[in-house]
Formats: C-alpha cells, sequence, structure tokens
C-alpha cells in the first residue's frame, strides 16, 4: 500500500489525496505537523532530503516527493492524464503556472494568515501586499482563460484542474475576494461536483 506522508491544511498534499480517492487507491496517510518540526527530523529527511511535504512512499521504501510529480504518476494510464499530447503539454503548463505565479503567493499568503500559528512578523506584513498583488495577477489569468471554458484543459476534468482548484478553492483564507470573479467561481463550482469530491481536510477513513 502507498504511504502519503502529509499536513491535512496544505493544498499541495489535498491534490494528491483528492486524485487517490478518485481513483479509489488505498493509502495510509501519515500526519506531520510541518510547524513543529516534524519533517526536520533526521528520519524524514532520510526519506526527502528538501524536508517537505507531500511526500509518497513506495512499497519497496522508495520515495516521491513533489505534488505535480505524485500527479502524474498516480493518473498514469487513467482519464485524468491526457492522451493527446499537446492536452498533455497544456496541463504541465497549467501545472508549472500553478507552482511558479499561484501557490507562491496565494498559498503563502493563506499560511500566513490562516494556517501559520500565531501572528505575522513584520517581514510578513511588509510582504503580504506583494504577494496579495501577485496573486491577483494570476487569478486574473484564470479568470481570463475561464471565461469561455468549463475545465482549463480539453473541456473535461484533469489533472490542471485539480492542481489550480487546491489552493484556489481556500484563496479566500488567504485575504483574497473571489466575487470578482465569476468564472472562477463556477469552476469551483463544477470541480466540487465531480464525483467522488471531498473536502480539503479529509482524510482515509472520513467521510466522503
Amino acid at each position: 500500500m502507498l504511504t502519503l506522508y502529509d499536513y491535512l491544511p496544505s493544498g499541495n498534499g489535498y491534490k494528491v489525496r483528492l486524485l487517490l480517492h478518485k481513483l479509489a487507491i488505498p493509502f495510509r496517510l501519515v500526519e506531520l505537523e510541518i510547524w513543529q518540526g516534524e519533517t526536520r527530523t533526521p528520519e524524514f529527511l532520510a526519506k526527502n532530503p528538501a524536508g517537505q511535504i507531500p511526500l509518497l512512499e513506495f512499497e519497496d521504501g522508495s520515495h516521491l516527493a513533489q505534488s505535480g510529480a505524485m500527479l502524474w504518476y498516480v493518473a498514469e494510464d487513467t482519464g485524468f492524464a491526457p492522451k493527446d499530447r499537446l492536452e498533455r503539454a497544456l496541463t504541465l503548463q497549467w501545472m508549472f503556472f500553478e507552482q511558479y505565479s499561484h501557490e507562491p503567493n496565494v498559498a503563502v499568503a493563506r499560511a500566513w494568515m490562516h494556517v501559520v500559528p500565531g501572528s505575522l512578523t513584520e517581514q510578513q506584513k511588509a510582504e503580504l501586499p506583494n504577494r496579495i498583488a501577485k496573486g491577483y495577477r494570476a487569478l486574473d489569468a484564470m479568470e481570463s482563460h475561464l471565461a469561455n471554458r468549463r475545465f482549463f484543459v480539453g473541456e473535461r476534468f484533469g489533472l490542471a484542474d485539480i492542481a489550480l482548484y487546491a489552493y484556489t478553492h481556500v484563496a479566500d483564507e488567504g485575504g483574497f475576494d473571489l466575487a470578482k470573479y465569476p468564472a472562477i467561481r463556477g469552476w469551483i463550482g463544477r470541480v466540487a461536483a465531480e464525483p467522488r469530491h471531498v473536502p480539503i481536510t479529509w482524510r482515509p477513513g472520513g467521510t466522503a
């Protein structure tokens, strides 16, 4: 059985949990408190020297890091990974966008304002407006793309949607107002209506 090392509020971990659940792939969840240093122990660093979650562990003891890589591994030969060459490239395009333009701003603002225990540091307070501005630029790009599309690639739910949904649907927790983004809000509703959808804090054995 697969083992997923994760932290439930993490959108990156949620992507993997969501896909595993949709594909009915059983896995063991090991929850780590990242703010208490549980990903910086010698034992965990031996599994992932970057000291990050999520981390997927295989039955032979090998490991795979980075949520995007895990999504592609799990989705291979399923309907979530496009067969068409261009659609595969477009899926990667949006997944790279999520990690470069979206996650570093939307997810970080959410972590600072909602997830991290305690108050913002002075440095974070100074940096937050810049993160918010860049996050809105990412949301603007998504809104434009979704203006006449149901999903991000090929008009069907896929990996690009999973990658972008994870932090977008909780963007309000980072101070982002989605009221002016009707296309994004409609897409969020369509993603949530897909079969076997579960919330971000879902764990195996929880209510689907």
